[in-house]
């Protein structure tokens, strides 16, 4: 099992991770650095671990506002989707009203889905999971899924911003269901960890899915 350590960022306390192989490992792989990069620098400087790259779920800007800081100060190399890259290019024509600083950043890799990132010593396997935003990824490595906004511990993400749609998002967290493991460790953009078990067992917006 991989070792991941969750931070609350921003003013949201939206989740970014740390990613590595094992406890003792160098190398490490980012997920949504929603905030604070001079905080996840400090921690990887703690933790003993060179940041080989970030791994960007969708661009709502509280999952990427500590980004191009991050990127710039570690070299890192960004993945993200190709669908929304233009928003991490000029977040500025996007979000000019949310009351936010987010500095641009070109990714070096964008990604539609179906792709395979390794990084780190690890292997993630991308999957499109639009519903909440359209170009949405979810990264599995290893048992664990990081999964962004689309699902949460007892809940899902919302429909109801630009470009959400409820029957596309259930088809996404359908096709993560059906394709990998019910015991897979859920790392949600917000909220406790999960698996996937539970969330259909017992997540009140996942009945559909229990009668078919």
């Amino acid at each position: 099992m991989l070792a991941v350590d969750r931070y609350e960022l921003g003013p949201i306390g939206t989740n970014g991770y740390v990613v590595r192989t094992d406890r003792a490992a160098s190398e490490a792989v980012v997920v949504d650095p929603g905030d604070d990069a001079a905080g996840l620098r400090l921690e990887l400087a703690h933790l003993g671990a060179k940041c080989s790259a970030i791994l960007v779920t969708h661009t709502h800007w509280d999952h990427f506002g500590g980004l191009a800081d991050l990127a710039e100060g570690t070299g890192a190399p960004v993945y993200a989707p190709e669908l929304e890259r233009d928003v991490l290019e000029h977040p500025a024509s996007y979000y000019a009203g949310v009351g936010v600083s987010l500095r641009p950043w070109v990714p070096e890799h964008t990604l539609q889905g179906g792709e395979v990132v390794e990084a780190a010593g690890m292997r993630f396997e991308v999957v499109h999971v639009p519903g909440h935003s359209p170009g949405h990824l979810a990264y599995f490595a290893d048992g664990c899924l990081f999964s962004g906004d689309v699902l949460f511990a007892g809940s899902v993400g919302r429909t109801d911003l630009p470009f959400g749609d409820w029957d596309t998002l259930l088809a996404s967290i359908t096709t993560l269901v059906e394709r990998f493991p019910p015991e897979t460790i859920v790392y949600s953009g917000h909220g406790p960890e999960t698996t996937l078990g539970d969330e259909v067992a017992r997540n009140p917006f996942l009945a559909e899915l229990r009668t078919t």
